[in-house]
């Protein structure tokens, strides 16, 4: 009879010091690497998200501040049609006014009692426009900057400027007056700066083309050489105000939080390089004067320019016209 060798059982073994090293090593190494990559993708994400949240603001601030223009434009056909139309045009405000490095006040008066700068020199742009419509409401064809209706007769402001709210940021505003008094509220939020240029019609007459691009306050020093005490009717027939036919924006805005790594700072020109006075505070925001943390937000920065396009009465005297500028 033949017996088989009885066979050992097998022990157990267990890794070795420098065998578990390695695998914690190697595990170390695998959960540094994905959450890296968590980090990145969740960095990606939050990008993506502010850039569409600047993306946002910019098309809605565009879209109001066009319509603002455009409306500042618009006269009632019947004024146009009336006899005395000419006396009646040249009779009328300018439909367009502004400030430089100014802020305004949420309850004053339209752009009664200007305030100082309070963002990086931006501008006040106002813009006045007549109704549509029968009473109370109107048609809805002219609508503020913040959605109330303008009837026929009545007068609506469209008044944009940049002011901080109560946590200290700052945001592009539309002023405007209620039933009752007079308004603000906030349209875009994360405002660097915001520049407003005027395309001046320097002919005589006027054809309607811009010759050349002012700051309010070149309008400003060129109303201030007009006769002194004029009556009001006067003045508005002289105002260069009067003489605006296109706005040039420059809208700078930031996101809300830091999404991009340290880099070497941005200069933006708001206006342009051609229009970049380095008299017009504000007109050019370097990042390096910005706190660390601001430098690490996402920007974007967006220039428009709008025409207003208004029809002059073929009545109006042009011998009347404001004189051209030098």
């Amino acid at each position: 009879m033949i017996r088989m060798p009885m066979q050992r059982p097998m022990r157990a073994r267990g890794l070795s010091l420098a065998e578990l090293l390695v695998a914690m090593a190697l595990g170390l190494a695998t959960a540094l690497i994905a959450g890296r990559l968590l980090l990145l993708a969740t960095r990606a994400q939050a990008a993506q998200a502010e850039a569409a949240a600047l993306d946002d603001g910019e098309r809605y601030a565009t879209e109001l501040l066009g319509r603002a223009v455009r409306q500042a434009g618009y006269v009632d056909p019947a004024l146009l049609a009336a006899p005395d139309a000419g006396a009646l045009f040249e009779a009328a405000p300018a439909t367009v006014a502004g400030y430089d490095a100014r802020s305004l006040s949420r309850t004053s008066n339209a752009l009664d009692d200007p305030l100082p700068d309070q963002v990086n020199g931006s501008d006040v742009l106002a813009l006045r426009f007549p109704g549509a419509g029968a009473l109370p409401g109107g048609d809805g064809s002219m609508v503020g900057c913040a959605g109330v209706a303008v009837a026929q007769g009545e007068e609506g402001w469209s008044i944009f400027y940049v002011a901080r709210n109560a946590e200290g940021e700052a945001e592009l505003r539309c002023k405007y007056r209620g039933g009752a008094n007079w308004s603000a509220d906030a349209l875009v939020s994360g405002v660097d700066g915001f520049q407003v240029l005027y395309g001046l019609d320097t002919d005589s007459p006027p054809d309607g083309t811009v010759n050349r691009y002012v700051n309010a306050a070149a309008i400003r020093a060129l109303d201030a050489t007009l006769p002194p005490a004029l009556p009001s009717d006067k003045f508005n027939r002289l105002t260069h105000w009067k003489r605006v036919v296109s706005v040039r924006v420059g809208l700078l805005l930031h996101a809300s939080r830091p999404t991009r790594a340290d880099r070497s700072p941005s200069v933006y020109r708001l206006l342009g390089p051609a229009a970049a006075d380095p008299g017009d505070i504000g007109s050019v925001l370097d990042e390096a004067a910005f706190a660390p943390e601001q430098r690490r937000r996402e920007r974007r920065l967006f220039s428009m320019s709008f025409a207003l396009g208004r029809p002059v009465p073929a009545s109006v005297p042009t011998a009347q016209a404001p004189g051209a500028l030098p």
